[in-house]
């Protein structure tokens, strides 16, 4: 690998066990020699996805994602190797070695590096601009909205000025080219009237990522204009689908948990009030990324949205968001007022930590808010809703889950509890909602066209390989690299062959000695193979021995079809190989 001793890399990898790894990110239920989960990278009901302590990889059957534990970090915290590579040296208590990097990576690092500076050097001239003369309308909207001198210091709050081209002519001063500002999305540029600023006449608000770097700025309009609220465009550093505002700071929260808001005055009102574990997505819904991000700090989201329908609806579409990160959510209920800074002001931080201890499960919450669409007093309108709330609760693929929340809706509602149970698992039966726990089923009957089947003909022998060492004295009589088809499956077969020899099996570091990701999965589906546990002993070297006749058959069809009819030796070959085939059908492996 470019950059760095790949010694080091195998030892990171070594060191840190996949299923220790992922079980950190999300529940994992052995299942006789792989452990199960739902796939963090796709929407599921059933657990498809497999994580293998003997090859140390994963793979789902669902979506095809698969990989080793580098793979897995880099595709669930959205990491580049490199990133990869040093979040797990950490955690194995690894100093990371200095890395040479090649040109263009070097290039793209200081390209960040770069724009990190410019956002430093913007942040500090917005602060100034609010403390100084022309602050004044500024320093006058936070008074209104009571904020201290300590909290603007802490979040480095600021101003843009009303002249459009202030920060610009600022930041040539400092030396920084028209290019790089274009890069940071601080400056626009136009044939008419060359470089100017992206926010003017705003308030603003640094946004640092969790390291505490600032990526972009958030502002908000003085006076009518607009749009009111405007984020940073995206940039190299700058991603707001993947991070969260006030993050870096309630990361460090000793709470345990994240309240998670709409907008910035509600995080920084609720620091203010001493709720320092507040944070909240960059004027987008919640995302899968925002999600994992979440995820690495902490269990559990209490949503504190605004308490209209608008408000009401995200926190709808963000609970099925976390639940697949690992997530528990939970609902604070900000009635009768819009949002937390407003409660915040008129009731104080006391009132605010009770409705923390009355925060409302996710899913009861649902409930309450569809209630309000029916009239239970009316027979066909509690026969509705009694339809609605057992189509909801099909999402509990879990029977002893799934059977406490129809107890608890059937007790607070007066239905029969049994009755409510007997027409969710109807719902569920027709629906194919399963257990969690059921395992995945291979269907062997499953019509594929040829060049599928030997495909995952190649993907069994691969696997098979792997998982019983004492098969490759036997296959490599019959089956050589060369014998499979396609450039990756000759490369990937003659690396593991070169691993067997020694005695030393290792797929995952096979994985990452490839750089693309998109061969990187297919490695990983080559070691994945259907491996049928249900099958006896005999019928295992049944289907062993005809997979290697069918790789062979077809191996002796391709250099039949490409021999040169003068190539005496190749033809010589062929008919030694025909001769090993024949006695290879007679025998028993």
């Amino acid at each position: 690998m470019p950059g760095i001793n790949n010694d080091f890399i195998e030892e990171v990898r070594s060191r840190n066990d996949i299923v220790d790894v992922i079980s950190g990110y999300i529940k994992l239920t052995r299942r006789g020699s792989n452990y199960f989960g739902l796939c963090p990278f796709h929407g599921e009901k059933t657990a498809s996805f497999s994580v293998s302590p003997g090859k140390q990889m994963f793979y789902c059957f669902g979506c095809g994602k698969g990989g080793n534990v580098f793979n897995f970090v880099m595709e669930y915290e959205n990491f580049t190797f490199m990133e990869a590579v040093g979040t797990l040296a950490e955690r194995a208590g690894l100093e990371m070695p200095k890395i040479e990097y090649d040109e263009k990576a070097k290039k793209e690092a200081d390209l960040k590096s770069r724009i990190l500076e410019v956002n430093k050097d913007a942040a500090n001239y917005f602060f100034m601009q609010l403390k100084g003369k022309n602050g004044e309308i500024a320093r006058n909207y936070f008074d209104k909205r009571q904020l201290s001198e300590e909290t603007i210091k802490k979040f480095g709050l600021g101003y843009s000025l009303q002249y459009s081209d202030d920060l610009y002519r600022y930041l040539k001063e400092k030396g920084y080219s028209d290019e790089l500002l274009k890069e940071s999305g601080l400056c626009v540029f136009d044939e008419k009237r060359g470089g100017h600023d992206k926010f003017w006449n705003r308030v603003m608000f640094p946004i640092l990522d969790v390291t505490g770097h600032v990526i972009g700025f958030g502002g908000r309009v003085m006076g009518e204009g607009m749009p009111k609220y405007m984020n940073s465009p995206e940039t190299k550093v700058f991603d707001k689908s993947r991070n969260l505002y006030g993050l870096n700071v309630a990361r460090q929260s000793r709470r345990g948990n994240l309240i998670l808001c709409e907008g910035y005055m509600d995080v920084i009102s609720l620091h203010q009030a001493g709720f320092t574990n507040a944070a909240a997505s960059l004027g987008t819904a919640l995302t899968a990324g925002h999600a994992r991000l979440i995820s690495r700090y902490f269990k559990e989201v209490l949503l504190c949205y605004d308490s209209d329908n608008a408000g009401t609806k995200a926190a709808f579409r963000a609970v099925p968001i976390l639940k697949e990160a690992g997530i528990s959510a939970k609902v604070i209920n900000m009635k009768p007022y819009k949002d937390p800074d407003e409660f915040i002001k008129n009731l104080g931080s006391e009132e605010f930590e009770k409705r923390i201890g009355e925060a409302q499960n996710s899913f009861l919450f649902e409930i309450s808010a569809i209630e309000r669409n029916y009239d239970l007093s009316d027979p066909k309108g509690k026969t509705d809703f009694i339809e609605d709330a057992a189509n909801r609760l099909t999402v509990f693929t879990d029977e002893i889950e799934r059977n406490n929340y129809i107890d608890t809706i059937a007790q607070k509602y007066s239905i029969d509890a049994e009755a409510l149970k007997r027409k969710v698992n109807s719902i569920g039966l027709r629906e194919g909602i399963v257990a969690d726990n059921t395992p995945v089923k291979i269907d062997r009957q499953k019509s594929i066209n040829p060049e599928e089947g030997f495909m995952r003909s190649q993907n069994l022998l691969l696997t098979w390989l792997v998982e019983d060492r004492t098969l490759y004295e036997s296959v490599k009589k019959y089956i050589l690299p060369s014998d499979f088809e396609g450039e990756l499956y000759i490369d990937v077969a003659g690396r593991l062959y070169g691993q067997m020899e020694k005695g030393e099996p290792n797929p995952a570091k096979i994985i990452t000695d490839f750089t693309e990701n998109e061969n990187q999965g297919k490695v990983a589906e080559m070691f994945n193979g259907a491996v049928f546990d249900d099958m006896t002993e005999a019928d295992r070297k049944k289907a062993l021995k005809e997979t290697i006749v069918k790789m062979k058959q077809r191996a002796i069809d391709k250099k039949t079809k490409e021999l040169d009819p003068a190539d005496i030796k190749g033809l010589t070959q062929i008919i030694e190989d025909k001769k090993a085939l024949q006695k290879l059908e007679s025998l028993a492996i």
